[in-house]
């Protein structure tokens, strides 16, 4: 039986934000679902049920299934189910929804952020890019900008494996979409 009232409403939306910060994301766990944007929306219905809004970083991504299972255990863990997971796919995920703290965050794990997406410069995600990779990525360890791209590809395709040429260090830039 969910017994919450109108009072408390507001307060368990702010706890489960507080949870949902901590919460990191299963490929890059330096990063808080929250910092990452993939949590849209928290609120809580009518029936008492807690409802949290994600949106995929993309619609094929493997972890999704991993997230919605994490968000729920920690929801749980901290007492403030029941819960509903959301899947909303449009508006589209963009990197431009990694917050300010999220972008350091991945710099201080060894990963290039992505940088600002134009909004006129929409383009559909594209793996395989038919033009030259893009050039100048700040290394996330020295901050030289003499980098080359390896690989499209890095431990997970939202990244490409990149090296600096400065300090020979390789580094995952995340790629912006």
């Amino acid at each position: 039986m969910v017994s919450h009232t109108l009072a408390s409403a507001g307060q368990r939306v702010q706890q489960a934000w507080a949870v949902l910060h901590t919460v990191p994301d299963p490929e890059v766990p330096a990063i808080s679902l929250c910092d990452l944007g993939i949590v849209r929306d928290v609120r809580e219905g009518a029936d008492g049920v807690l409802d949290i809004v994600l949106t995929p970083t993309y619609s094929g991504c493997p972890a999704t299934e991993v997230i919605e299972a994490d968000v729920r255990a920690a929801l749980d863990a901290a007492g403030l189910g029941p819960v509903q997971v959301l899947l909303q796919r449009a508006p589209a995920w963009t990197t431009d929804w990694i917050s300010a703290a999220g972008r350091e965050k991945l710099r201080a794990y060894g990963i290039a952020p992505p940088g600002p997406v134009a909004a006129d410069a929409a383009r559909p995600l594209v793996f395989m890019p038919r033009r030259p990779p893009e050039s100048g990525i700040a290394c996330p360890r020295c901050a030289s900008t003499h980098t080359e791209r390896l690989s499209a590809f890095g431990s997970t395709a939202c990244k490409a494996l990149w090296r600096c040429l400065s300090c020979r260090e390789p580094f995952e830039h995340f790629k912006p979409i």
